[in-house]
């Protein structure tokens, strides 16, 4: 794989983080609302998309695959710092990696769906700092390991 499209899913992570603070959504409404064409689609314009300010792309995503306003809110509910949504983008990136086949598009719709993200997206738990090798560990049994 070549660096550009490391980069370009690690740009289609942070969108998706972004996203979902600012709808206040489950990551994975988020990424099933643009779904697997229009995760494919992002990933194809990263390059072009991240020159334009991260707030513009998201805000069009939104508006184009009607995401609506939520009530997932983990920022406000946070006791603790919270972590930036590129930090948390590229523990995406990295669960993606990780555990991708040929598809990233499906990968990134695969890992936002799965019961990890809204682990991940609890920041009064240690998850989203935890070594890449147990999230993936993780991920593939279907439940966080003891």
């Amino acid at each position: 794989m070549t660096a550009k499209r490391k980069d370009d899913i690690y740009y289609v992570c942070c969108l998706i983080e972004f996203i979902a603070r600012q709808t206040k959504n489950h990551r994975g409404m988020v990424a099933s609302a643009i779904g697997r064409d229009g995760i494919a689609h992002l990933l194809d314009h990263a390059e072009v998309d991240h020159c334009l300010p991260f707030e513009q792309v998201a805000d069009e995503v939104v508006a184009e695959y009607g995401i609506p306003t939520g009530d997932f809110d983990t920022v406000k509910d946070c006791r603790y710092t919270v972590p930036g949504y590129l930090d948390i983008g590229r523990v995406y990136q990295t669960l993606v990696l990780d555990t991708m086949q040929d598809d990233a598009a499906q990968a990134i719709l695969d890992v936002f769906s799965s019961f990890l993200s809204d682990e991940i997206s609890n920041f009064n738990s240690s998850v989203y700092y935890s070594n890449p090798d147990y999230l993936r560990c993780s991920y593939l049994e279907g439940k966080l390991l003891a």
